[in-house]
């Protein structure tokens, strides 16, 4: 099962019907997929966006509210790191799982990672994260897990 956003996003669920008429987020929950894996990768992002770190904190609220996650506890957002790893990294728990990401100064770039046992959106999620952060470029994958 393969579907294509406005990006070059890939949605490749395991052990699923090789087609279904129901959208992923639909195919998770009892008796159904234990859970939805989302990676987003944003290429060229603005940089003062992705060192900002209440811009961050403020991407993650929006997020949840967005895809219906209740946030629990505190986001933790710290810079640290050196060269090609240096930046930003992010982690969210939600009260079905998480959201974590990491900010790398020396590329401009993004990797986003969700993770639920409540269904949602794959597209919404990769569209909403590429406008919050200005990216150029993003690719997504969705992995259903058993």
């Amino acid at each position: 099962m393969s579907t294509s956003a406005s990006s070059e996003s890939t949605i490749l669920p395991s052990n699923a019907p090789a087609a279904s008429p129901h959208p992923v987020k639909d195919m998770v929950g009892s008796g159904k997929a234990w859970g939805l894996c989302t990676a987003v990768d944003l290429h060229d992002c603005n940089p003062d966006l992705i060192r900002d770190a209440n811009h961050i904190k403020r991407y993650v609220v929006e997020l949840c509210e967005l895809i219906g996650m209740k946030r629990y506890g505190k986001c933790q957002v710290v810079n640290f790191g050196e060269g090609r790893v240096a930046g930003y990294s992010m982690v969210q728990l939600i009260s079905t799982s998480l959201i974590s990401g990491h900010f790398a100064n020396e590329t401009n770039h993004a990797y986003l990672d969700i993770f639920s046992c409540k269904g949602y959106d794959p597209t919404v999620v990769e569209s909403f994260s590429k406008e919050f952060f200005g990216a150029r470029r993003s690719v997504a994958t969705a992995t259903l897990r058993y």
